[in-house]
């Protein structure tokens, strides 16, 4: 009865928040935390709990084409991971191996344009693991219809200084002027293909950090963070929801603050001539949100409608 009752109340909820969206984030990014503790708390060993958080990836993947998100990352193997004890590693290197191949041959993938590629210091990677993520990027190479990141053998501090090496040989070599070291320079070399800005970070499991999680895409872009407590493998339909509700109150938050703080400096031009402050306010309209009117009266006042 309990579990009836849970279902129908999931369903209605849900209904609710797809009610309450208007939109998706583009680049979503996803710490898979809790699989072990899943295992544990169910009496398991570890390898249960990656296949079952496997799982739950098949569905995010379904969720981000019904929602409209052009971008999924998730992280499945960080640098750390690599000091987890032998037995367990060589079991998650045997589901990695084994669910990029079927990623690769699945049929949605094909009829969705799921473009996979892997991010990291994966030659780290047993060949096994290498060999699969060849395997998968040759097969969806020519695809444009999603994209799926797999962070393997990741680390965000490590991304960075592998670029900040690589800008400070082009230079040292001559070929690449200091003047010439600007964002787009950098992104270049933080991957083979583009990576956009992470607009969402999602993290299950309880813990409220991101773990050196693409902090180039993620903090430079300011992304919304939620946080929330079922493990990876019990992360439900309503959880990605709430995720992208939360990422709408802060786009919100975040344009009205920005309209604000470009009406404070129109304002600040005080007794400037109509015509001047109408220039300034072209300049800044891009950040005016959506459906603001900002308007400079024959006074030279600002409103904003």
């Amino acid at each position: 009865m309990r579990g009836w009752f849970r279902r129908r109340f999931d369903a209605a909820y849900e209904r609710v928040l797809r009610h309450e969206l208007s939109g998706a984030p583009t680049h979503v990014a996803v710490i898979q935390d809790g699989n072990r503790r899943y295992a544990r708390e169910r009496g398991d060993d570890p390898s249960a709990g990656h296949r079952a958080g496997a799982e739950t990836t098949e569905r995010v993947l379904d969720w981000c084409a019904e929602l409209g998100v052009e971008e999924l990352t998730l992280y499945a193997f960080s640098t750390e991971n690599f000091e987890r004890p032998p037995e367990e590693r060589d079991r998650l290197f045997d589901l990695l191996e084994t669910k990029l191949r079927e990623f690769a041959d699945a049929d949605r993938v094909h009829d969705q344009g799921v473009c996979i590629r892997a991010i990291g210091e994966t030659h780290q990677l047993p060949e096994r693991v290498r060999d699969a993520v060849d395997y998968a990027e040759r097969r969806t190479a020519g695809y444009t219809g999603f994209t799926l990141n797999v962070a393997l053998a990741y680390g965000g501090r490590a991304e960075l200084l592998g670029a900040a090496r690589d800008v400070a040989r082009a230079v040292d070599a001559g070929d690449l002027a200091p003047e010439d070291v600007d964002v787009p320079e950098i992104e270049s070399r933080l991957h083979d293909d583009p990576v956009r800005d992470v607009d969402l970070i999602v993290r299950t499991g309880g813990d409220e950090r991101t773990s050196n999680f693409l902090p180039w895409h993620a903090n430079g872009n300011e992304a919304a963070v939620f946080f929330c407590a079922p493990y990876w493998p019990a992360f439900s339909k309503v959880d990605f929801l709430r995720a992208i509700r939360t990422y709408e109150s802060r786009e919100a938050s975040w344009q009205r603050a920005k309209a604000e703080r470009a009406l404070a400096l129109v304002r600040a031009f005080g007794s400037v001539e109509v015509r001047e402050a109408r220039a300034v306010l072209a300049r800044l309209r891009e950040y005016v949100p959506d459906g603001a009117d900002v308007e400079v009266d024959p006074d030279g006042e600002t409103r904003a409608d």
